[in-house]
Order: structure tokens, then sequence, then C-alpha cells
């Protein structure tokens, strides 16, 4: 552990970032020795049972005593597992909390997750105009979900007046960044406002892009453009 943490901060981030099965006993090590880094690493490698052994529970204990060492990326992992029930029960105001203290601290996806609680009315009040600013925030720092979620909101007048011309922008944005669903809704846009070509384009690099399960109706949706 001393040789670990006498390397540069570089050379410790790629030796924790290594193959999950070789890196295991370093971020353990590191973990027990309070770096929240490695602490986060261990919480995510017990998440998905990648080169140790799944342990949820294991996993949200890690997170949490990142979180409490003020961790922003462990804190936002704390509030994933309370959530959706990952190692402890379900608990939407709780990960609501350890969002919404990560996304004080500017962390993107802190922000978008604390947006969908806002949006659903899930552990917080429903609210739609700060789901969208939180959407909004995550966006400009580039977080290519947030950008099509700040774009849906503006199409459908949630949380502020409908804008289809800001909605288009920010699908557009979401697009190009590469999110299938940005692309998706980009050119289902564009083929409301009779853009056939365009929109078939952005629908086809939706299919070519989106996880399997979602193909089959994004490519339906791309042949009536093409009809």
């Amino acid at each position: 552990m001393r040789v670990l943490l006498g390397l540069d901060p570089d050379r410790q981030r790629a030796l924790l970032a290594g193959d999950p099965a070789k890196a295991a006993p370093w971020v353990a090590a590191a973990a027990h020795a309070g770096l929240p880094e490695a602490q986060v690493r261990l919480g995510r490698m017990l998440l998905a049972g990648e080169g140790v052994r799944a342990d949820p529970a294991a996993a949200l204990a890690w997170f949490r005593r990142a979180a409490e060492a003020g961790d922003a990326e462990g804190r936002n992992m704390l509030g994933r597992c309370l959530e959706h029930g990952w190692g402890a029960p379900a608990d939407p105001a709780a990960a609501a909390n350890w969002y919404r203290r990560a996304a004080d601290q500017g962390h993107a996806w802190a922000q978008y997750n604390l947006g969908h609680l806002h949006l659903n009315g899930q552990g917080v009040a429903r609210d739609a105009g700060q789901a969208l600013a939180l959407y909004r925030a995550a966006a400009e720092q580039g977080h290519p979900r947030a950008m099509n979620l700040v774009g849906r909101c503006l199409e459908q007048g949630w949380g502020a007046p409908a804008d289809r011309n800001a909605a288009r922008a920010w699908y557009r944005r979401s697009a190009e960044a590469g999110y299938f669903r940005g692309q998706f809704n980009y050119g289902s846009i564009l083929a409301a406002e009779g853009r056939a070509r365009e929109a078939a384009t952005w629908l086809t690099r939706a299919v070519e892009t989106a996880p399997p399960e979602r193909r089959a109706a994004m490519a339906a949706a791309r042949s009536l453009v093409a009809c």
C-alpha cells in the first residue's frame, strides 16, 4: 500500500483503473487505507461483480464511506444504490439527499439523477422547473443525456413554456454528442417538420447506437420516415 501511495496521482489512477481481476487487491488495499477514489472503484466492482464476487450491500457500504468523506462520485453512487434498492431497501428520499449533496458540488450525473426524482416526484416534491434547472446544469457540463432531457422538457412544456426551436437545438447537441435518444428525438422533430432526408440520417444513427432492446422500435420509426 505504501508503494501505491508513493506514486504520482496519474500512476495511482492507472493502477486502480486497470483490469478488475488484477487491480482488485490494489483497489481493496487503497480503499481500506481511506482513498475515496479506490472506495468508489471497489464499490463499482462489487456492484457489478467485476474482479470480485458481486456484493451490493458491500458496494453500498464503500460508496457510503467515500460519500461521508466528501467525495462527489461516492455521493452520487450512494444515491443510485438508495434509489434503486441495490444493497439496501430503496429509499428515494435518502437518495435525493445524497444526489443533492453531490449536485451542489457540480457533479453532472448527480444533477441528472436528482432531476429525474424531481420530474417524477420520487422522494422529493414533483417540480418540473427544478428538474429542468438540474438537467440544464448537467447539460451545460456536456452531459449528452441531460441535453436530451432539456430538449424533452422544452418540447413538452415541462418546467418552462414549450419552445420547439430551443428543444430542437438541445436535441441536436445531444445527437451530435452520440446519445441515441437525442439522435432519435432530433430525427423525430425533423421528420415532423417535413425534413425527411435529415430525419432519416439521424434515425439511422439512433438505430445503430441504441441498445439491442431499443432498436426494433427505432427501426420501425425510421422506416416510416423512409416511406
